[in-house]
C-alpha cells in the first residue's frame, strides 16, 4: 500500500494492535494452559489492561477536578469519595487495575513505590480486592467492564496477581528473540 494511502493505518495504530494481540496470546496462555482458568471475559479484560497500562499516563491518569495527578493509592480513594455513580465506579475500577498491575508484575517497585509514602501504610492486594468489589456494586456506564467480571477480579485477586507475574516472566524470556523490542515501541 502506498505510503500516503488513506487506508493505510499509522505506526502507532499497528503498534498498539501488535501490543493488543501480543498480551492478549500472553494472558490467555498463561491463565488457560498454566493455571487452568479457563473464564474469557476475566481472560480478555486482564489483557486489555496490560496493553493499556503500557503508558504511563494510563497508569497516572487519574486527575483531581483541578488537574492534579494522582500517583498514590491514598489519594485516589480519597478523590474517589467526592465522586459519584459511574464516575466513581470507573475511579474504584482504576484503583483495583493499578494495585493489580503493580502487586502482580512489578511488586518490588510496588513496595518501593510506598516506602516512606502514604501508601506506605496500605496492603495493595486488601485495597485491589476491595476496590474491585466496590466498582462491581456501583451503577455502571457503557464503557464499564461487567459486574461479574469485577466481581471475579475481586473474588480471585491472588490468583491474578500470581498470572501477572507468571506473564512478565515470559515476557521477560522473550527479550532476547528478534521481537522483543514490542513493548519498547
Amino acid at each position: 500500500m502506498p505510503e500516503n494511502s488513506p487506508h493505510r493505518r499509522p505506526a502507532a495504530a499497528q503498534r498498539s494492535e501488535v501490543l493488543c494481540r501480543f498480551f492478549a496470546g500472553l494472558t490467555e496462555y498463561t491463565f488457560t494452559t498454566q493455571l487452568g482458568v479457563v473464564d474469557p471475559p476475566l481472560v480478555d479484560y486482564l489483557s486489555q489492561m496490560l496493553a493499556h497500562f503500557v503508558r504511563t499516563d494510563a497508569i497516572y491518569g487519574v486527575r483531581t477536578p483541578t488537574g492534579k495527578r494522582l500517583s498514590q493509592v491514598v489519594d485516589m480513594l480519597a478523590e474517589a469519595q467526592s465522586r459519584q455513580g459511574a464516575a466513581r465506579r470507573r475511579l474504584h475500577r482504576h484503583i483495583g487495575d493499578f494495585t493489580l498491575f503493580w502487586t502482580g508484575l512489578y511488586p518490588e517497585i510496588a513496595q518501593c513505590q510506598r516506602k516512606n509514602r502514604k501508601d506506605s501504610l496500605l496492603d495493595y492486594q486488601q485495597q485491589g480486592k476491595r476496590n474491585y468489589l466496590i466498582a462491581s456494586r456501583l451503577p455502571a456506564d457503557k464503557q464499564s467492564a461487567p459486574d461479574a467480571v469485577l466481581e471475579r477480579l475481586s473474588d480471585r485477586f491472588d490468583l491474578c496477581v500470581y498470572g501477572l507475574g507468571e506473564i512478565r516472566k515470559q515476557w521477560e524470556e522473550r527479550d532476547g528473540e528478534s521481537d522483543g523490542a514490542l513493548l519498547l515501541g
